[in-house]
């Protein structure tokens, strides 16, 4: 699996529904939801992005702004504990439902968190190197057969006498796969097409993240 992720999604209703009904991103209001949310820095424009690319380096933004749905794509969400993201992302969001969905194919991580009105609803952050380093809140629907072991990592059969458990009965980029259908209807391996959203139809725009200049006087 190569797939990477590091994004929040703010959404008024279901983020799901909206993305499949491809929205047109509103350009003007998408410049200032990033000025609003990263006000210390000069963003200059490069070109168009999009939904299947939300792992941009610590020096770019991926951004957009539709009705009723803001996606965000940033090293802040790149973190262990998604419970503890930057506080201003989701003072915006305000009683928005609010998705942070993170995962790293090179070393097997993947982390969510949701909020619901303002509360955190469930966090997750795991890796076979680190175990479970976050997990709060009941599982959701989508999690359940996972830890039920419907979906091993390793088949029992394929295993060699003395080889060692996996830690996990599933293989997280697998739960991160899950997810991505659950909360936004796509997903980045597997069977893309049967989904109902196409990421790269999704635009986002792409920011070069530099320090504001301040002129002393």
């Amino acid at each position: 699996m190569g797939a990477k992720t590091w994004m929040v999604v703010i959404a008024d209703g279901d983020a799901r529904e909206i993305l499949a009904s491809r929205p047109t991103i509103d350009r003007e209001e998408t410049r200032k939801v990033a000025s609003i949310l990263f006000p210390k820095e000069r963003l200059e424009p490069q070109d168009d992005s999009c939904l299947t690319w939300t792992s941009p380096p610590d020096d770019q933004i991926h951004i957009g702004c539709f009705p009723g749905l803001t996606i965000v794509a940033a090293k802040e969400f790149a973190i262990d504990n998604p419970s503890r993201i930057p506080t201003r992302f989701l003072d915006f969001a305000g009683t928005r439902a609010v998705h942070v969905h993170a995962m790293h194919s090179v070393v097997d991580w993947f982390a969510f968190a949701v909020w619901r009105n303002g509360k955190l609803e469930r966090s997750l952050s795991l890796s076979p190197d680190s175990g479970i380093v976050e997990d709060i809140g009941q599982r959701l629907s989508f999690e359940v057969p996972y830890w039920e072991g419907s979906h091993p990592a390793i088949d029992p059969a394929d295993m060699e006498d003395g080889e060692p458990d996996y830690p996990f009965p599933f293989h997280p980029l697998e739960l991160g796969e899950a997810a991505l259908a659950e909360f936004f209807g796509y997903q980045l391996e597997g069977y893309v097409d049967q989904f109902p959203v196409d990421s790269e139809s999704i635009p986002l725009l792409q920011y070069k993240r530099k320090k504001a200049l301040f002129k002393l006087w």
